[in-house]
C-alpha cells in the first residue's frame, strides 16, 4: 500500500485529534462561502459544470488575466500531476526540501531530478546560486513560493531573474503559489508575465479559504495548448458542484479575504516562534501560515500518543530527516494548547 506522505490523516485514530499537520487559513472561510456550498449540495440531481465557467470568470477577473489562461482542478495536487504528464520533462530542478508531490509526479514519469539544497544555517532561504543550476538540458524548474515546509518566500528579484534565466535556456518555470496569499507577498506580481510563455502559476482555495474538504485549486498559464492537454488528462467533471459554488462565491464576493486575515496570521506566527524558541526548539524564520521546527526525533509520536495533537512529521522531505516537523498555525486558543503540550513534552531545556 502506498505510504501517505501528507498531513491531515486523522481518520485512523479513535480519539479526537487536534490537527496541526495541515496548513490552512486559520480563520476559515467566510460563512457565505460555506452557505453557497450547502445550497449546491441540495441541487443534487445535476452534474457540475465540466468547464467550471463561473469559476474561471471569477478567477480571471481577480488575477487580471484572460479566462483562457485559467484551469481548475480537484485541488492543486491534481493540477500538479496533470501538468507534469502534459509537459513530460526529461530533467527537472527542485529545491530540497520542498513539497513532495513534485518529486512524486516527476518520478512517475521517469524524469531525472536535480536538487538545489537549502541550508539551515541560512534559514533555508533560496540562494542566488540557483540561477547557475538552470542550464541547457533542464526542461523544468518547479518552485514553491513560499516554500513548503520552510515558509520562506523567494525574493521577488530572484524569482524574476529565474524566469528570465529559464526563458534563456528553454526551461519551463512552474511556481506553486498556493500559500502566497497568506503572506505579505503579491500573488499577482508574475501574472503579467504569463503571456510571454514558459510559466505556470498554481493557486489553491483549499489553503487561502480553508476549503480542504472541498478540494479546489487552479492554475494560470498563457500556453493554451498545454492547458488543453492538462484538461484532457483530467476527469470529465474535475470539480464538484459544492466546490464550484463555494469557490465562485469566495472569488467574487470575498476577493480580499486572505489579506484581511494576515494580521492575525502574522501575530500568531510571531508569538508561536518566540514561545517555541523559548522551549529550546529551532524554528525556521517563516513568512507563511506554518512553521518548520526541529526537536527530538520522537516528539511527534509523543504529541499524538500523550496529547492528542498531530503535527506534520517532515522526516520524508529530501534535505531534512528525523526530528523535523511542521505545524500549520491555528486559532490563538488552539496554538496555546500546542504550546502547553510542548512544554509538558520538553521538560529539559
Amino acid at each position: 500500500m502506498h505510504r501517505y506522505d501528507h498531513g491531515g490523516d486523522v481518520y485512523g485514530d479513535a480519539r479526537p485529534v487536534l490537527d496541526f499537520s495541515i496548513s490552512l487559513n486559520p480563520l476559515g472561510p467566510p460563512p457565505e462561502v460555506l452557505e453557497a456550498a450547502r445550497r449546491a449540495v441540495l441541487d443534487w440531481n445535476r452534474y457540475p459544470d465540466p468547464r467550471c465557467r463561473g469559476l474561471r470568470r471569477a478567477a480571471a477577473r481577480r488575477a487580471g488575466v484572460p479566462e483562457e489562461f485559467v484551469l481548475f482542478g480537484n485541488g492543486a495536487s491534481d493540477l500538479i500531476h496533470r501538468f507534469l504528464r502534459a509537459l513530460r520533462p526529461r530533467q527537472a530542478l527542485l529545491l530540497a526540501p520542498t513539497f513532495s508531490e513534485y518529486r512524486r509526479g516527476l518520478e512517475a514519469l521517469g524524469c531525472g531530478i536535480m536538487e538545489v539544497p537549502l541550508c539551515k544555517a541560512d534559514g533555508f532561504a533560496v540562494p542566488e546560486t540557483i540561477l547557475e543550476a538552470v542550464r541547457p538540458g533542464v526542461d523544468l524548474v518547479f518552485l514553491c513560493d513560499p516554500n513548503n515546509p520552510t515558509g520562506r518566500r523567494i525574493e521577488p528579484g530572484l524569482l524574476r531573474a529565474l524566469l528570465e534565466r529559464c526563458r534563456g535556456t528553454g526551461a519551463f518555470l512552474a511556481v506553486d503559489q498556493c500559500f502566497l496569499e497568506l503572506t505579505e507577498g503579491d500573488p499577482d506580481a508574475l501574472a503579467p508575465e504569463l503571456a510571454g510563455g514558459g510559466l505556470l502559476l498554481l493557486r489553491a482555495l483549499t489553503k487561502s479559504y480553508a476549503l480542504a474538504g472541498l478540494r479546489l485549486g487552479y492554475c494560470l498559464c498563457g500556453d493554451r495548448d498545454l492547458l488543453e492537454s492538462m484538461e484532457r488528462l483530467g476527469p470529465p467533471w474535475p470539480v464538484s458542484a459544492p466546490a464550484q459554488a463555494a469557490g465562485e462565491t469566495a472569488l467574487r464576493n470575498f476577493p480580499d479575504w486572505p489579506s484581511q486575515c494576515l494580521p492575525v496570521i502574522a501575530g500568531e506566527r510571531e508569538r508561536m516562534t518566540r514561545e517555541m524558541e523559548a522551549l529550546g526548539l529551532w524554528v525556521c524564520p517563516s513568512q507563511a501560515n506554518y512553521l518548520l521546527f526541529q526537536g527530538p526525533p520522537d516528539l511527534g509520536e509523543r504529541l499524538l500518543r500523550e496529547e492528542g495533537i498531530l503535527v506534520r512529521d517532515c522526516a520524508n522531505y529530501s534535505g531534512l530527516g528525523p526530528g523535523w516537523y511542521r505545524i500549520g498555525l491555528k486559532t490563538g486558543e488552539e496554538n496555546t494548547r500546542l504550546l502547553q503540550a510542548l512544554e509538558r513534552q520538553l521538560p529539559e531545556r
